[in-house]
């Protein structure tokens, strides 16, 4: 942490001053989700930070546990930034995990390299659920807020800072699974034979998440995307009953005290949920690519008119080449509504390991220039 502050003055400068830089503008992306006047989509990748780059392969090497990593202030920092550095994105987006904040509710957890996020004392009892205790971000997670403060005295200002968290449900499937699960089948149970046992845990961790995006905010996110990854396992009536009462909480709550920060939502396969997560108060949806944009564009407006869609490039068309992802790019510009309309362009999920680096250049590139073609 030291040396990486003893290379960044900068850095250290920001962390003593903790001001937030007030430009008087909004950057692209979050002119785009208001439906601002722009001239082309903004720009960001899922995952950008992370495993597909060599510079942080090589960071790997040094700090081998992913905890410290997104844990301390300086590697976070500094591994944001790199895909910064290298692509230019309109979005730069914490490195961090949706687990971060668990451990100050109570919840202990690890990340292990293959296994993934370990919950060593799965909670799947109302007495366990009353140990979780209220998320205070600032004593929980300091580091977050540091490095979101940080991260805005260093990018550019049309470059926007997001920050992100796990919905309930989905923290829910590690913290009563006990970790990463194929088939959800100790949650579900659970969810069919004894419902106010989640509901109790689920409406424990909607309050403290709902006080995490609202900590990001102050200390300088301006863009929050909620990701609900697993939530689309569960049927409709199951969703509408255990996943989206929770996102609209957190979002309703979120919009009392911070009625201006753009907030998206993002769920893994949605294709059959698209109306229903349209209600969920927010001013994004995400979407994969398993559902066409203009289909996507169709459904969602049918039910909310006025929100922003994000995505939705298929992260396998990285693997091709130059002129096959500038086609990609373009036709999911246009069928989302054209350069101008409110799409932020993304991947239909994160980026994948492997991904060739010039690649996701080209794709950065291939939508910086797209108003240009």
């Amino acid at each position: 942490g030291g040396a990486a502050a003893a290379r960044h003055p900068r850095r250290a400068a920001a962390r003593c001053a903790l001001s937030i830089p007030d430009h008087g503008k909004d950057p692209l992306l979050v002119r785009t989700i208001k439906g601002e006047e722009h001239e082309r989509p903004p720009v960001w990748m899922m995952r950008q930070a992370g495993r597909y780059m060599k510079v942080y392969q090589d960071l790997v090497k040094k700090h081998p546990s992913f905890r410290e990593r997104s844990e301390n202030t300086d590697l976070s920092v500094e591994i944001t930034l790199q895909p910064y550095h290298a692509f230019k994105p309109d979005g730069v987006i914490l490195f961090s995990d949706i687990l971060t904040p668990l451990t100050g509710m109570n919840i202990g957890f690890d990340i292990e390299e293959k296994a993934g996020p370990v919950i060593a004392s799965p909670i799947r009892t109302m007495d366990r659920v009353k140990e979780i205790k209220p998320l205070d971000p600032d004593a929980a997670c300091p580091f977050v807020g540091e490095a979101l403060r940080i991260l805005r005295n260093e990018v550019d200002p049309d470059t926007a800072i997001l920050g992100f968290v796990g919905a309930p449900f989905t923290l829910a499937t590690y913290i009563v699974e006990g970790g990463s699960s194929r088939d959800y089948t100790v949650i579900k149970n659970m969810m069919f034979q004894e419902p106010e046992v989640l509901h109790a845990l689920l409406s424990s961790l909607a309050e403290s998440i709902a006080d995490y995006v609202r900590y990001q905010a102050d200390n300088g996110a301006q863009m929050v995307q909620i990701f609900d990854s697993w939530a689309a396992n569960l049927t409709p009536a199951d969703f509408e009953m255990f996943a989206m009462p929770y996102i609209k909480q957190i979002v309703a709550s979120v919009k009392e005290t911070h009625p201006d920060l753009p907030v998206t939502l993002y769920i893994f396969g949605s294709g059959g949920l698209l109306e229903r997560m349209a209600t969920f108060g927010g001013d994004c949806l995400s979407v994969d690519w398993t559902v066409d944009m203009v289909d996507a564009r169709k459904r969602i407006g049918s039910v909310a008119p006025g929100l922003a869609v994000q995505g939705n490039m298929d992260p396998c068309v990285l693997f091709t080449d130059k002129e096959t992802i500038y086609r990609h790019v373009d036709e999911i510009i246009e069928k989302a509504g054209g350069l101008s309309s409110n799409h932020v362009f993304n991947l239909g999920h994160g980026v994948m390991q492997k991904t060739p680096e010039e690649n996701v250049a080209h794709f950065f590139e291939a939508v910086r220039t797209a108003h240009q073609r």
